[in-house]
């Protein structure tokens, strides 16, 4: 079954090389019980972890049911560790997460068979823990906990049963059990191996070996082996057939499994796993909430600029540049209505205009009085401005050439002024002027900065020359007839106005022409480096997050050292071990993301309901974070899961 030629194996402790096996040459058959003796150091263990495939020879031949497999990948030692020998340690070494028949079944995930459950369920009642088999380790004694790894070493079927001190760490009761359970094992036919330093367990073998410094000194036979139609013999046909064909695809059952062990490994340090995962949260949740305050300004842009019309150009009188002293607004092109006049004549690109003027004003109803913003239109504002009133009227031509004291309010002024009252045909005082109210303007909104709605509409002649006092127009609309027209009526605007204003190439700049389709960009723009600002900002968390992540996952390979070895001794390879801790460090990345989502969109919620801020969360912004804190999960886990996947497995089942 197992043979080996002229093997050594030296360990370096510091500077000191320790010869742990030198020149050892042994025949194992099928069906023998074989005991190996020896002091402490004086290499027996090793050459248990070498025969097992747990530990590579540093030189010397290994043959496996007659072929070698010296030179065999990792890949493929861990199918034959999986398949054709069964491990019994010291130290249990159960998985305390586990029950009894979790344990037990363990090597069948790795062999791709985890339906045929019902072999760990069999295997341990037959070690006689039915009635425990739902029981956790730190629920079982000494000798309960062997059985249950016995159970485990037999529930694929090996070939061979190796036992490093099965009984150590066992009273007399659970000693003699254990070997009880051992020595029936042998008389159905298994090959058995232990370790072990104690002559009252040795005596039960049919062959024991003893070594010293890393030698076989002696090897002593009994002639009471199972007869030869119950032995279990492993031929190497079988051998070729593990190594040739790779295990049956359990790549579900294997994720299935893997998630029940990050879960149960996340209760199990539950403020730890807590803090990993709020580290993501918050990023997430910082990310949603920024972005959805981008979004909501962005939208709030295109409401304002929508209530302002479209196609529109803004005439303003005034420098846009600024080149030493600043000129007075007006100082030198004043705006009259012949200006407005002339920009209408404009037929196949302009198709309307209409003069304005603003200022404050004191308005008085009764015992409530109100301050608030006082435009002076002409008659195409509620078309140019999508401001036709939702109650009442406009004023009409003839009411803005006779200067009538007619005005339109706004929402937010009807509000304060009348209550729940009617306003219309209703008088009210504006600057001590007696005017009636002839309708209302439809809601514009509000935001953190301006009420839109908060505002009255008069004649522009009226407010020129009863409120104001003003002899010349501040600003003029013009509505261009169509997007593509905009910037040929903005260049014959200005023209227009060198003309009629007699400007010398100096005083060209002395007015100044805004287009709202730029206005839109610049602003547009300005909410866009704002969102991806804070967006940058809110992404640093979640990297901060994911540096947690990787902090707790390094914290818990060391902590899980033996149970890598403990997985890789029952057939776990370099890929499962590092799948298992990846999904770990993504699950909590999920969880994370997920409850980030929820904290994001009700953190934008607040700030829609509290600070009048409209945040709206996107579709695209829940994809991005989620997306994005399962890609630091993934980058930030994988070097401790790489790190884990690495582990020596004879080194990481010592490790202490």
């Amino acid at each position: 079954m197992i043979e080996v030629k002229n093997i050594h194996k030296t360990y370096l402790m510091g500077q000191v090389e320790v010869k742990a096996l030198n020149d050892v040459s042994l025949k194992i058959t099928s069906g023998e019980f074989v005991a190996i003796m020896g002091a402490s150091g004086s290499g027996k263990s090793t050459l248990m972890h070498v025969l097992g495939l747990l530990d590579r020879p540093d030189a010397g031949a290994y043959y496996l049911g007659g072929r070698d497999i010296t030179k065999t990948s990792d890949v493929e030692l861990a199918a034959l560790r999986n398949r054709v020998v069964g491990f019994v340690f010291q130290q249990f070494h159960l998985l305390p997460r586990m029950t009894a028949l979790e344990n037990a079944e363990l090597p069948l995930v790795y062999a791709g068979k985890r339906h045929l459950r019902e072999r760990a369920y069999q295997e341990i009642e037959n070690v006689g823990l039915k009635d425990r088999m739902s029981h956790r380790p730190n629920e079982m004694s000494g000798g309960q906990q062997q059985r249950v790894a016995i159970a485990r070493s037999l529930v694929n079927e090996p070939f061979i049963i190796l036992a490093d001190e099965p009984t150590g760490n066992l009273d007399s009761k659970s000693k003699d059990e254990i070997i009880a359970i051992l020595k029936s094992l042998n008389q159905k036919g298994k090959t058995i191996v232990i370790v072990t330093h104690e002559k009252e367990v040795a005596i039960h073998a049919r062959r024991i070996i003893q070594m010293r410094d890393g030698r076989i000194i002696s090897d002593e036979s009994k002639d009471d082996r199972p007869k030869a139609e119950e032995l279990v013999s492993l031929e190497d046909e079988a051998v070729n057939e593990i190594l040739s064909r790779p295990r049956k695809s359990a790549g579900e059952t294997k994720f299935i499994d893997y998630l029940r062990q990050a879960v149960s490994t996340m209760f199990s340090h539950k403020m730890r796993s807590l803090l990993s995962i709020l580290g993501i949260l918050i990023g997430v949740a910082a990310v949603i909430a920024m972005l959805a305050l981008g979004s909501g300004a962005k939208e709030a842009i295109e409401k304002q600029l929508a209530s302002l019309g479209s196609n529109l150009l803004l005439v303003r009188p005034g420098s846009a540049k600024v080149q030493g002293i600043a000129m007075e607004a007006g100082a030198v092109t004043r705006f009259t209505f012949n200006d407005v006049a002339a920009i209408e004549k404009l037929n196949d690109l302009v198709a309307r205009a209409y003069p304005s003027v603003s200022g404050r004003g004191q308005l008085v109803y009764g015992n409530k009085n109100w301050n608030t913003q006082i435009e002076g239109d002409g008659t195409a504002y509620p078309q140019m401005r999508a401001a036709e009133p939702t109650v009442g009227r406009f004023f009409t031509d003839q009411e803005v050439k006779m200067r009538d004291k007619v005005v339109v309010i706004g929402l937010t002024v009807a509000r304060e002024l009348f209550g729940d009252t009617d306003p219309l045909g209703e008088t009210i005082k504006i600057n001590l002027n007696n005017f009636r109210v002839i309708g209302i303007l439809p809601e514009k909104g509000a935001n953190a900065f301006h009420d839109q709605d908060d505002l009255v509409v008069i004649p522009v002649t009226t407010a020129m020359y009863r409120v104001f006092g003003k002899q010349y127009i501040d600003s003029v609309f013009v509505e261009a007839r169509g997007p593509d027209l905009l910037d040929a009526a903005q260049e014959s605007i200005a023209k227009i106005i060198i003309k009629q204003h007699h400007l010398s190439k100096d005083e060209e700049d002395s007015f100044q022409i805004r287009n709202m389709a730029d206005i839109k960009k610049t602003l547009e723009a300005t909410t866009k480096t704002m969102s991806l600002l804070l967006g940058s900002i809110a992404a640093i968390s979640l990297i901060v997050g994911g540096i947690g992540i990787m902090n707790i996952m390094l914290v818990s390979v060391t902590e899980r050292t033996r149970e890598i070895g403990l997985r890789k001794a029952i057939g776990a390879t370099n890929k499962d071990i590092m799948v298992q801790f990846l999904i770990e460090s993504v699950l909590m990345s999920f969880i994370g993301g997920v409850s980030g989502i929820l904290l994001g969109s009700g953190a934008a919620a607040l700030i829609t309901l509290f600070a009048g801020w409209a945040a709206r969360v996107s579709l695209s912004s829940v994809v991005l974070s989620t997306t994005f804190s399962l890609i630091v999960g993934m980058v930030f886990g994988l070097w401790p899961a790489k790190k884990a996947s690495q582990l020596d497995p004879i080194e990481a089942v010592r490790y202490e």
